[in-house]
């Protein structure tokens, strides 16, 4: 029977595919490579509905995967990022991890030794391919664990519209913010600057505001430096200057969360706020006319912004390590990595693909973040303990801004139990 009969579905969001694997991996052991052998993928969805479900890209893999290699089956769950980081964790647990994953972290599962090395799956010509900038962040110990996926920078977006209305320009410093916030909020503007501090993704908002003050989550040695003085002096300037001044809209910061402020910004409600690629595309469908800038800083644009990158692994508990690099492989070529990059207007983690993309007029939007990616910085992902950390900033970064907010008390404690939870480690 014609293996492209024989898909078959993985719950509400899978799809099925038949792979195939031939050739000869540069990495050392004999883990499977013979007969017929099905791996479990479990990917996160980056669409918005079923139009652009991220089950359609992986269909489209498999399927040209196939065609050139028969033998292996991959039953691919696709689900929410709310739910692909438990429902692998759980997966693990339980004794029943995947084979590969694509999600956020990888670290802790490296530490256990649950997961292979790059170069015991992919070729040596697909690892070196990789951008050094986040194969530095998918390490531990020296071992590249976790392969980037797809990455992306922030800029600080502005509505073009509602600044030429106001007779401004695009801003480049905090007291360009501040003075043009507040020319918006005379016009009426609902959020003159969003700010969403809110549990969702707001470790990255906390992040962005760090770099442009000169700080950040580390030190240069790698160490936790959440307290230092210029990432408290930063809050204590979105308190005081942004929020303080009712600069930042009608919900507080600690209750906004990302998608409230993008779904603002998609509707002409929001002056500027610090977006993603992904917001560029939704904000232009919906007719806002979007400028772009490096993150703004005390006294001009930052020269490092922040980047982020979802991660690829390879569990060992199957001991389909030949299988694995194969798909890998496949899965890190030009047109497939170029692809999903499209689809969701994101970056390529190539160099080769993001030397194609950066020669296309055709993705000129995405040149200034495609710009900004060697010099970004990423969460500290090679720390065990980042997970725990992350999950302490959403829980309490909202309150340094608010009334009373004290940030100096709140990164204090947050750095006491980040360094507590990496002694742990």
């Amino acid at each position: 029977m014609d293996r492209a009969v024989q898909r078959r579905f993985v719950g509400m969001t899978a799809v099925v595919a038949v792979l195939g694997m031939t050739a000869t991996l540069s990495g050392c052991g004999a883990d499977s490579g013979g007969g017929d052998v099905t791996l479990r993928l479990v990917a996160a969805e980056y669409g918005t509905g079923a139009g652009n479900s991220s089950e359609k890209y992986w269909d489209d893999v498999a399927g040209k995967f196939e065609k050139q290699n028969p033998g292996i089956d991959v039953e691919v769950s696709v689900h929410s990022w709310k739910d692909v980081d438990r429902e692998v964790a759980e997966m693990v647990k339980a004794g029943e991890a995947p084979d590969i994953a694509q999600i956020g972290a990888y670290a802790d599962y490296a530490q256990a030794d649950e997961l292979y090395t790059a170069d015991e799956m992919i070729s040596i010509r697909t690892e070196s391919n990789f951008m050094p900038s986040l194969t530095d962040a998918g390490e531990l110990d020296g071992n590249l664990y976790g392969l980037p996926f797809v990455a992306s920078t922030r800029l600080l977006f502005y509505n073009k519209g509602l600044f030429a209305e106001a007779g401004l320009g695009a801003p480049q410093t905090w007291d360009d913010i501040e003075s043009d916030a507040a020319a918006l909020k005379r016009r009426g503007v609902t959020y003159p600057f969003a700010l969403p501090l809110g549990q969702e993704e707001s470790q990255a908002e906390t992040l962005m505001w760090m770099l442009s003050g000169g700080g950040g989550y580390t030190d240069e040695v790698g160490n936790y430096d959440i307290d230092s003085q210029a990432n408290i002096a930063a809050f204590k300037w979105l308190r005081d200057d942004l929020v303080g001044k009712g600069l930042t809209g009608p919900v507080a910061p600690g209750k906004l969360d990302r998608a409230k402020a993008f779904d603002a910004f998609t509707k002409g409600e929001v002056g500027m706020l610090n977006g993603h690629p992904t917001l560029m595309q939704e904000a232009e469908k919906k007719g806002v006319d979007v400028g772009m800038v490096p993150l703004p800083g005390i006294d001009g644009p930052t020269e490092s912004s922040m980047g982020v990158a979802d991660w690829m692994m390879g569990f060992k508990q199957n001991g389909h390590r030949v299988e694995i690099g194969e798909f890998l492989d496949f899965a890190y070529q030009d047109a497939n990595v170029l692809a999903f990059a499209d689809r969701y207007d994101l970056l390529p983690v190539t160099m080769s693909a993001s030397e194609s993309m950066a020669a296309d007029d055709g993705h000129k939007e995405l040149h200034p973040f495609l710009s900004a990616l060697p010099n970004s910085q990423l969460y500290p992902f090679g720390k065990t303990s980042w997970a725990r950390v992350s999950e302490m900033i959403k829980e309490k970064i909202g309150s340094t801004v608010g009334p009373g907010g004290s940030p100096e008390n709140v990164l204090v404690g947050i750095a006491a139990d980040a360094r507590q939870a990496e002694s742990a480690e």
